[in-house]
């Protein structure tokens, strides 16, 4: 039987790439979005829309949907990005990226949790913006603050469940062209998601809790 892969934000960028990825592959993809793209839907996954990850009743809807499918890699992947400095920073925006980029995935992990078994993986996508350590230029307070946020906790998560065999992995994708950035990356979202397969293919029990670069590198908290 082959994996089944749960995808939020699939409807474009990395979301998409990694859906398209696993669906070549093999795997079972339910690509999970709020409005579904024309890409998505050629693509010949599962989808399951009108989900927006911040809302609980959304996510016991995505979770009723699924109840009769286990997952074997949940990748919580929806995100925003919402730029400032010190100077024109909100505190609604920084309340908004915490929302939807720390406190959404938490939940929506908890709330599919059932759905998990041994053996499998549960993925936190997050930045490298999100480390104190990496921090040399300043700025970008709500979106850093969210992804260090969402870094605790995927350590609190890979402490909870590494009991029942559930390995957790925060993995920053790189600096990729998307749309979140305007598509001023490094690499494409292809090239990305081919990365963070290799990673998650990787993870074990073993490695449970770590911070990495799709490229493999491991990252300062």
């Amino acid at each position: 039987m082959s994996e089944h892969v749960v995808i939020t934000g699939a409807n474009r960028g990395i979301g998409l790439a990694l859906a398209t990825q696993f669906k070549q592959r093999g795997a079972n993809v339910t690509a999970v979005c709020r409005k579904p793209s024309a890409e998505l839907e050629k693509l010949g996954v599962a989808i399951i829309d009108g989900i927006d990850v911040t809302d609980a009743k959304a996510r016991e809807l995505l979770a009723e949907r699924l109840a009769d499918d286990p997952i074997d890699i949940l990748i919580n992947n929806a995100g925003i990005l919402e730029g400032d400095n010190f100077d024109s920073f909100a505190t609604d925006s920084i309340q908004r990226q915490l929302t939807v980029n720390a406190v959404a995935p938490l939940e929506l992990s908890r709330t599919l949790r059932p759905l998990l078994k041994k053996e499998s993986k549960l993925i936190l996508i997050t930045s490298r913006m999100g480390s104190m350590a990496d921090n040399g230029s300043g700025g970008q307070y709500g979106y850093r603050m969210s992804k260090a946020a969402l870094n605790a906790a995927g350590v609190s998560l890979a402490n909870d469940l590494k009991d029942a065999g559930i390995a957790v992995a925060m993995l920053h994708p790189g600096y990729v062209q998307t749309d979140m950035v305007n598509n001023r990356g490094d690499i494409s979202a292809e090239e990305a998601a081919s990365r963070l397969v290799e990673r998650i293919d990787e993870l074990t029990l073993a490695s449970t809790g770590c911070f990495r670069h799709s490229n493999g590198e491991k990252l300062p908290w």
